[in-house]
Formats: C-alpha cells, structure tokens, sequence
C-alpha cells in the first residue's frame, strides 16, 4: 500500500509541474494579458516566441523543459526510492517511474487544470523528461527537428519530426546497431506512447500544414529548397 500511495502522489506532484502554465503567468504578470488571445493561441513556446518576443520565449521554453526535468530527475527519484514493482531488476523499477512522473508532467502541460484543460503541446516538457531518461535518443530528436526547421520554417514539422525520431532512434541503436540501451524492452514502448501523445497534440498543426496554411518562421527558414524558390517567384 506504501508503494502505491507513493506511485500515487508521484503521478500527482508531477502533473502539478507539469501543469503550471509558464506563458500564461508570465503574460499576464509582465505583459498584461492573456497569451492564449494572441497568436495561435496556445500557451507553448512557439507562440511564446511569436507574441512576447525571443528573450521571453527563451524563458518559457526553459521553463517547460524545467518541468519534464523535475518530475523525473527530482520527484521520481526522491520519492521513488526504494519502491519495488516486482521487475527482474531494480533499473526497470526506476525507469519506469520515472517514464509514469514524466507522462504524467508532459499530460499537466497538454491539459493543464490550471488553464481549463487545455495547454500547450507538450514538446519543451516532453524533452526535459526525456533528457533525464534517453539523452543519447533526445539529442538526435534535437538534431532533425533542427534540419526540419531551417529546411522547413515550421517548428510545428520540427516538432512532429522528432516526435517520430525519439523512438525511431532508439530502436535503430539497439536493433540494428546493437548498441546496449538499460531497460530498453520497457523504454520503447514509453517512448512509442510519448511519441503517439505529442502527435497528437499537434494533430491541428498537421491539418494545417497539409492545407499549406500553417505559420511559418520566416527567419529560422535558412535552407530554401528551388522548388519553393521558384513557386515564391
């Protein structure tokens, strides 16, 4: 019963972190309004970035990243001490918490009780629960959501595109470059249902960006391919 209390209140604190609305609070302290009437809307670093300027959206992205960090490397690990979930060893027993701490921190952002259920994407939380767990898998997300993006401009594909990279890359390093990944049987299907969950979360950015109506970063659009040199001329 002691462990379930404690798997309880894990789940619990971490969805509060997780939920903490960043970009509403700092809107409406230092700006005077409600993020979520600008913009897009959300209360993500994208919009952060779009409506209160770089410096500010620095600010929440690192604050959303804190969020994901927390849960896993603070309050998983604090509380989870100790507790046995009956795995063949106790490094199962520990991912596992931590991956329960960080789903539950990355659903507080995406329906956040704070802000009426509806939050942000989830991106910026999901990477700082995933830098504690898989630096190695998050790194390499990093890497082609940097490509996508100055190929692209839209930081919802990069989004999305490493959304798919994180449980691709783990599967590839352990699969076919037999590189040895602890806990992997457990962390791949983590990292398959985090994956699935971020993507759905920009399941509006996908409709846009197939209608070719979704907003782009003029300035982060560093790589032009012709083909959209010559439609732009």
């Amino acid at each position: 019963m002691e462990a379930t209390l404690k798997i309880v209140l894990i789940v619990v604190i971490s969805y509060l972190l997780g939920a903490f609305p960043s970009a509403v609070v700092i809107s409406k302290k230092f700006f005077g309004f409600d993020i979520r009437q600008k913009g897009s809307g959300n209360m993500g670093s994208t919009n952060a970035f779009r409506v209160l300027g770089w410096k500010w959206g620095i600010i929440v992205q690192l604050l959303d990243i804190l969020k994901g960090v927390l849960a896993v490397a603070v309050v998983a690990t604090l509380l989870g001490s100790g507790i046995d979930l009956g795995n063949r060893t106790w490094f199962e027993d520990l991912t596992l918490i931590k991956m329960l701490a960080g789903v539950a921190a990355v659903a507080g952002h995406i329906w956040s009780m704070f802000v009426g259920f509806r939050g942000g994407k989830g991106i910026n939380t999901a990477a700082g629960m995933l830098i504690a767990i898989a630096p190695i898998d998050v790194a390499i997300a990093v890497g082609i959501f940097i490509i996508a993006v100055i190929f692209s401009g839209y930081i919802s594909l990069g989004s999305i595109s490493a959304a798919f990279a994180f449980p691709s890359s783990m599967f590839l390093r352990y699969n076919i470059f037999h590189v040895d990944i602890p806990g992997y049987q457990i962390m791949i299907y983590f990292a398959v249902a985090i994956s699935l969950i971020l993507i759905y979360a920009h399941r509006s950015n996908i409709v846009r960006l197939i209608k070719g109506n979704e907003s782009r970063f003029a300035k982060l659009h560093l790589i032009k391919c012709k083909s959209n040199q010559a439609k732009s001329s």
